[in-house]
């Protein structure tokens, strides 16, 4: 008898031709076990560590050849030592995490990277989960995960600390709770939506907008009914109730997050796709071998024959569609992806249900498919993640004819590497100059001088990677919160953009004592290190005009 049958039949006699499961009767006795769960649990279980284990491979052959932190790796470890509700831009859990990962790791480029790489785990574990929820079974899972697996930006995101690794956990969750329910399973289950969309929303801002598309979705469609019972209002209060301290500091901060969006609006920092060119960045990141997944798993939610999904398929087609509206990075559409893989892999396996590999319940039944994903994900790793050294990756990328296609989602220009790697080079080097200009100085001086930076990245270098310096100061995004910390401008090291003749306006005296200029950082960090004396206005008095958010 095949493995996953019962009785000496396939699961597909339970079931419609191309219909959904049979709901299970409501029943007050005790069911039994479920070992269709219990196989998926437990594959879904084998493909996430196998997830984590590559990442935590990868961070420490990174840490090997010589690549160093990520700019805003720094800014989030700055933030976790400053714990608050909330950040300019930025939700409170990634702070959380930096906190945590440092705490139990040290400065490990492989632990700070820890919780990142077990959310990716997560990601992949969810995606199973949902196949199963769906309908589907072995076959099933295993394409949907390795579809998930290998999508360059997923493996991107889950290579360095970032809330943009934890997404997915939770807009996974919020869906896998509503599918439960709409099977048949208990109300009860709007308590995980409640939490994991709280969660959600202090990770980050565009929580928001999933939420807002989900709801109109289901309103859409005949769902809407579960909206409407008292499980979906405790749902919703809880969800409330998790995210109210964050409103709350927003409040009392005078909404600098509005403030930071509308900034990168108004400067035009991120660079704006129209609708073909987004759609198509989206084919790009995901791998376009993957298309084959979830662009069917898309029109399987969609079909007449699957209404009960068919929310699902619109919340992700009102989303893609909101965020092309609003000019947001492509990325931002990565999180909805999973539930599509899995709808994917149903509906292969539903597709090619007579085949032997479907019918034995095999784990790889489409090994063309699969083993093509995954030689093409591991040519295009170096795209992803930096596993080679950068002049060997500018080698092998333009030899590959792969040169440039990373791409950049803001306007600054990178230099030879994409901007993705050249936020990691140039910070040792700064906090080395540094710290050689501030123990060439007088010890009254040292006393008093501070250290003013121009981005978080710099500042965030200088105190994660500084060792005896005062901390750092910058008018950036939630550096500029923190203030002047009682510096006046009296003596200060200064890195900064601006030229000598500029800087005279601001400061009596202006000595050039350094450069930063490492030839694969960002094209902005080559820049001057000044000594500066007297500033002719108090920096405490001004430091409104220092604020920066963006």
């Amino acid at each position: 008898m095949p493995s996953g049958t019962k009785f000496g039949c396939t699961p597909y006699a339970m079931m419609e031709t191309f219909g959904d499961p049979m709901p299970p009767a409501r029943t007050t006795a005790v069911r039994p076990y479920d070992l269709a769960l219990h196989e998926a649990l437990r594959l879904a279980t084998f493909f996430a560590v196998i997830k984590l284990l590559l990442h935590i491979a990868l961070n420490a052959w990174q840490a090997h050849i010589g690549w160093g932190y990520f700019r805003d790796e720094m800014y989030y470890i700055a933030c976790g030592r400053q714990l608050a509700w909330g950040y300019v831009d930025q939700g409170p859990l990634v702070a959380l995490q930096a906190k945590v990962t440092l705490a139990f790791f040290g400065k490990s480029l492989v632990g700070i990277r820890m919780l990142s790489g077990l959310a990716g785990a997560g990601r992949v574990f969810l995606t199973g989960v949902l196949v199963w929820s769906l309908g589907g079974r072995r076959p099933a899972q295993a394409l949907a995960m390795i579809g998930v697996f290998v999508a360059p930006q997923y493996l991107a995101l889950d290579g360095f600390l970032s809330m943009n690794s934890c997404e997915s956990l939770f807009w996974m969750s919020c869906l896998l709770a509503l599918i439960l329910i709409l099977r048949g399973e208990s109300s009860r289950w709007w308590l995980l939506f409640g939490v994991s969309a709280g969660l959600g929303l202090l990770n980050k801002p565009s929580m928001t907008f999933f939420l807002v598309t989900l709801l109109l979705a289901l309103l859409l469609t005949p769902q809407r009914r579960i909206l409407f019972n008292k499980w979906a209002a405790v749902g919703v209060a809880l969800l409330i109730l998790i995210a109210l301290p964050n409103l709350f500091w927003q409040i009392h901060h005078h909404w600098p997050t509005l403030e930071f969006l509308h900034n990168g609006r108004v400067e035009n920092k991120n660079i704006k796709l129209g609708p073909l060119p987004f759609l198509l960045t989206q084919i790009k990141n995901l791998q376009p071998l993957t298309l084959l997944i979830w662009g069917a798993g898309l029109v399987w939610l969609l079909r007449r024959a699957q209404s009960k999904w068919r929310w699902i398929g619109l919340t992700y087609l009102l989303f893609l569609a909101l965020m092309m509206a609003l000019h947001a990075k492509d990325y931002y559409v990565v999180p909805i992806y999973p539930v599509l893989f899995a709808a994917g892999g149903v509906a292969w396996e539903r597709h090619y249900s007579r085949s032997v590999g479907v019918i034995r319940n095999r784990i790889f039944a489409f090994p063309i498919m699969e083993t093509c994903m995954i030689v093409a994900a591991v040519l295009i790793l170096p795209l992803s993640i930096p596993v080679l050294r950068p002049q060997t990756w500018l080698t092998y990328t333009k030899t590959m004819h792969l040169y440039r296609t990373s791409g950049n989602s803001e306007n600054d220009p990178s230099g030879p590497l994409p901007q993705f790697y050249a936020d990691r080079f140039g910070w040792q080097e700064e906090v080395d100059q540094v710290t050689r200009v501030y123990q060439s100085l007088s010890p009254e001086d040292r006393a008093h001088v501070g250290i003013a930076c121009s981005n978080y990245g710099e500042a965030g270098a200088i105190d994660f990677l500084g060792h005896g310096l005062p901390p750092a100061i910058s008018g950036h995004n939630n550096y500029w919160l923190w203030g002047p910390k009682g510096y006046t401008g009296d003596v200060l090291i200064l890195i900064n953009g601006a030229t000598p003749q500029e800087l005279s306006e601001f400061y009596q005296s202006v000595q050039i004592v350094g450069r930063m200029d490492v030839p694969f950082s960002m094209p902005f960090e080559h820049r001057n290190i000044y000594l500066v004396r007297g500033r002719r206005k108090n920096l405490t008095d001004d430091w409104l005009s220092f604020k920066h958010y963006i």
